[in-house]
């Protein structure tokens, strides 16, 4: 099972978007992104309904619940 990190990693990159470019379009730092996908912290609530929207996924696909 893939984790956060790695789901986030792999959508961000199938779609061509670096993390400076996502964290300037979701307006929060780049460092989040580098941490979050490195599985040394995992967002909030709140930020994982706007990576959710962002990448037109559920929040338990971001989570790893399902495929």
């Amino acid at each position: 099972m893939d984790s956060f990190g790695e789901r986030l990693k792999m959508l961000r990159t199938e779609n061509n978007i670096s993390q400076n470019k996502l964290a300037k379009n979701l307006n929060i730092s780049q460092s989040n992104i580098s941490v979050w996908e490195a599985g040394e912290q995992y967002p909030s609530a709140e930020n994982l309904i706007v990576l959710a929207k962002y990448f037109k996924c559920s929040v338990d696909y971001l989570l790893g619940l399902e495929d």
